[in-house]
């Protein structure tokens, strides 16, 4: 399984998903990125996605959730589903967290990168469940990953680099 994503260019993703974009939600950047899904296992069900930033532990001390998909059916996201009525279900990014000043609410869906101190890599997970999770709108990190527990049948990641320097 591969995650092909068109948004990731040499390495980086482009300023348009990002604080360097023109697209802004509650704040956050909001051009999410489309990518599809290739030689998904057979017995998938439905697909969850974690976008997420491991770099900002320097920053915030704790990784920071960018994006999170449930119960995604196809093979493919649309460039800017995200805050568009999408066919599946997003949880809620660190916006919504101690560092964060933005309710449940206004955090669900994409918040693209802004990091604060210098470049930093961003991770976009892909994982084929054999269910469908059925969480609710606004779900948390933990959530996903209870709910995933027992039912991944294949996962896979790409990087792409972001800086507003």
């Amino acid at each position: 399984m591969r995650i092909v994503c068109p948004a990731i260019r040499d390495g980086w993703f482009g300023d348009e998903y990002g604080a360097k974009g023109d697209r802004f939600v509650n704040g956050m950047p909001s051009l999410s990125p489309g990518f599809e899904i290739v030689d998904a296992p057979d017995g998938t069900k439905s697909f969850a996605v974690i976008f997420d930033d491991y770099d900002a532990c320097s920053a915030s001390g704790f990784l920071w959730v960018h994006w999170m998909i449930s119960d995604l059916r196809g093979t493919s996201v649309e460039e800017g589903a995200s805050h568009n009525d999408p066919p599946f279900t997003e949880g809620a990014n660190s916006w919504f967290s101690a560092l964060g000043d933005l309710d449940r609410e206004k955090a669900t869906g994409y918040g693209g990168p802004a990091p604060p101190n210098g470049t930093h890599r961003y991770t976009l997970k892909v994982f084929a469940l054999d269910t469908v999770l059925d969480l609710p709108r606004g779900f948390r990190l933990n959530d996903l990953y209870f709910a995933m527990d027992g039912h991944i049948i294949g996962h896979c990641k790409t990087i792409g680099k972001y800086s507003t320097e």
